[in-house]
Order: C-alpha cells, then structure tokens, then sequence
C-alpha cells in the first residue's frame, strides 16, 4: 500500500523560513558512534545497500517458533513485550541491543533481539523524573557521541514546570539538565533529540498547542534547536520555527537533517540541508500520525501512530528530494508505531503506544526488528 492518496511532493514548492542558519560546521564530523571500529564514528547504512532480502515483512517467518510463554511474543521479530507505554528509542553499537524509554515511568531499559528461544528480560539502566500528564513524560532518547567511552544518555522529558533536555550515565547518579525552560502546555509537550555531529545535539520542540508559540522567535516552543557541546547550562540556536506537534529529528550524519512533525491540516516531512535551507520533502492532508524517524543515506523511516505502519520515503542521493509516495511495511501488524532507530545492520527498531493510544494485545507495549527494503525489491506490500 502506498502513500499516494493524499501525499505530494514538496521538495522546491515550499520553504520555511530559518531563523539561524546552520553552517558550515554542520557539515563536519557526521556519523554515529559504534565502538566496533577503531574511529569514533561510523556512517550511516544505505537501505538500498543492505543485503537484507526481499522478503515480505508480512510474511511468516521460518524461524524456530518461541516459547508459548507469558510476555514473550512468538514472532521473532519481537525483540522484547509487555513493555509500559513507550517513549524514545535508540539502537546501541553492537547491533543486537538498543535502549527503550517509557513515557510515563521515566525508566530506560537495555533490550537484547534474539531469534529463538525466550527473550532476554529487560534491564532498566537509569530512570528519569517525568511528568506524564497529557502526552507529557520521557518521549526520545539519544546516546553521546562517545558512549563507547562515557556511557552517556540524552533524554527529553517532562517535569512539573517545563520539557528539557537531561543527560544520565550507566554509572548511576541523578540527571543532570542540560537545555531547560521549554515550554510545557496541557498537550503538545512531545519533543525529540538526535546528534548531527560529534558536538552539536538537535532538539525537537512541540508548540504546546499553540501555534502562535511556534512562529515566536522569543519562544522555544515548536522549534528545531541547535545545542553546540552540550553540557549543564548549555544554549540553544533556532534552526526552524513553525513546528507543530513534534515526531522526530534524526540526521544522516552528513548533509540531511529530517523532521517530522504534525499540524492541523497535515503531516509532514522536513529536510534542513547543510546550508540551512528548509523544504518539505512531503506531506500528507490525511494526517497518518507521522512520529519518531531514522534516517540513512538514501532515505528516511518514519513510524505511523493513526495509520499503524512504517513508512519508507526513498530520497535521491545527490539531491535527497523524495519523488515518490513513501512506501508502507508491516502495517497493521503491530499496531500504533511511535520510535524509529537505525540497527548497525540496516534493519530499523521500532516500538509501540498501543497501551494508552491503541487497543493493545497481550504483548503490548513492544520494541521490534523491520527490514527494510533492498536493491530490487520496489515498494512496500499493500
């Protein structure tokens, strides 16, 4: 099925107005951390690279069958079930692991993807003070660029007086704040956060369900923000006002940022190039509930909340304009998708909000595998 009824091209049509551009410095020092390799950084995968097969993600799997157990999901892809109400994700270096928030706990929890067999139990490796109410609470999650080595955490979350952006350590020990002061409102509060470069951190701020907040330059409401070495006290530059509801933020690690965002005519997907400029690369008038993204070198992922799908937008690699309706993968399968990461092989982490969003099942809330598609493979089943 594709995203054709509804969705157009904006790639050139429509620009948004920047309030500080990015610069040069952007286009340095861009790749996530994996600490396999003797550098610090490691590029992104593309998905038309990945020898990942052309297999249906509708289809059953050959796999060994799970354990007929509670909480332990027969499909394989499942990495780990019965999860509180999630609320950021990230992948971690080996390929095999990733940590999951969730929203209204404020736990962040190392899950480990296993084909056979029970999985792993979940293991919380820090908690954050949140504040839940409305779609408040802990909603992204991303590492240092360095974590190999400091094993630090970024979170956005909610507290009782603002949304803010806080660093924990696998060591142990409170959070630190590091960007504090964005406006928090009765709904609206969602942010996300990415590193573009080994210094300079992206925050995603929702508008509070005010719009007129988002187009306030005085406002950190409904912004994208750069925060450059990111530590307690830290400042923030706007690169992009006119933020709706905020989805997700993830970068390419070399000249795309993507956005995603939701406002009251549509959904839509952003680009900020290396220069500054910004341009809808699509949208979609049906609104399909567009939330967390990962981005690789030829396109970008996003996770569907309403329309219970990933969605796959294909971007040309010299241009990085989507010309093509983005396609779907594994829709209705598990539910209401909200976090999106990149696996060191190419295959993409997702999780679930069927808990307090959907109508959950008996696994729910749960963190899984797609593949995504590779060279040949044309467009998502319908």
């Amino acid at each position: 099925m594709s995203l054709v009824a509804g969705g157009r091209v904006g790639v050139g049509a429509r620009k948004v107005a920047l309030v500080v551009t990015l610069g040069a410095v952007l286009l340095s020092g861009c790749a996530r951390f994996d600490d396999r390799a003797s550098s610090p950084f490691t590029t992104e995968p593309a998905w038309q690279d990945a020898d990942l097969g052309t297999k249906d993600p509708k289809a059953p799997s050959s796999a060994p069958k799970r354990p007929d157990l509670p909480c332990v999901d027969p499909d394989p892809a499942v990495v780990v079930s019965c999860l509180d109400t999630t609320g950021g994700l990230v992948s971690l270096p080996d390929g095999v692991s990733a940590l999951v928030g969730e929203r209204l706990t404020g736990r962040i929890l190392k899950v480990v993807a296993t084909d056979e067999g029970e999985p792993p139990a979940p293991i919380e490796v820090a908690k954050v003070p949140v504040d839940p109410t409305g779609d408040g609470g802990l909603t992204s999650l991303t590492l240092s660029p360095s974590f190999g080595e400091d094993g630090l955490i970024y979170a956005y979350t909610t507290t009782g007086g603002d949304n803010r952006v806080v660093r924990v350590s696998l060591e142990g020990g409170e959070a630190k704040p590091i960007l504090t002061g964005i406006p928090k409102g009765a709904t609206g509060n969602r942010g996300a956060i990415d590193f573009h470069s080994g210094d300079k951190m992206l925050v995603l701020t929702g508008d509070t369900g005010n719009p007129g907040a988002a187009a306030d330059n005085g406002s950190l409401a409904g912004k994208l923000l750069s925060v450059t070495g990111p530590a307690p006290g830290a400042s923030a530059q706007v690169m992009l006002a006119g933020i709706g509801t905020a989805g997700g933020v993830c970068s390419d690690h070399a000249d795309s940022i993507w956005v995603t965002d939701r406002t009251a005519t549509e959904d839509r997907l952003q680009r900020v190039a290396g220069d500054g400029a910004a341009s809808v690369a699509w949208s979609w008038p049906d609104r399909p509930g567009v939330a967390g993204c990962a981005a690789a070198s030829d396109g970008v992922a996003i996770s569907f909340t309403n329309q219970k799908a990933l969605a796959i937008a294909q971007a040309d690699k010299t241009t990085h304009a989507v010309t093509a309706a983005p396609s779907l993968y594994a829709q209705d399968k598990y539910g209401r998708l909200d976090g999106a990461a990149m696996g060191g092989d190419g295959t993409i982490w997702v999780s679930t909000v069927n808990k307090t969003d959907g109508q959950p099942n008996q696994y729910d809330d749960r963190v899984v595998r797609i593949p995504p598609p590779s060279s040949g493979s044309g467009s998502g089943p319908d």
